[in-house]
């Protein structure tokens, strides 16, 4: 099992609408992809120093090779989805292989 890991700062100006466009478009927006199971959105408990908020979300695939094919097929059509915030939030991805689980 793999996580697909999105951190994502957020500016306060559209958090709010960042927020309910996560929950009810873009996060079931991934799911329809077939290619993750299932998501799970974090709020970051630590105070940044640029401000905004610091959200985690994490998506559960089956392996790399799923992974590598939502990089092929859909992660360009999904990330220009975010466009309308466009320099309002800072984004980093990182991929964890699962390795025990209790």
């Amino acid at each position: 099992m793999y996580i697909y890991n999105v951190t994502i700062n957020i500016e306060n100006s559209v958090h709010d609408q960042w927020l309910e466009w996560m929950k009810s478009e873009h996060i079931p927006a991934m799911l329809d992809t077939g290619k993750f199971s299932k998501a799970l959105m974090t709020k970051v408990q630590v105070e940044e120093e640029m401000g905004g908020v610091t959200y985690s979300i994490q998506y559960r695939t089956d392996s790399k090779e799923t992974l590598q094919r939502y990089y092929e097929e859909n992660a360009d059509e999904l990330r220009a989805q975010s466009r309308v915030f466009e320099g309002k939030f800072v984004a980093f991805r990182t991929e964890l292989e699962i390795v025990c689980e209790q």
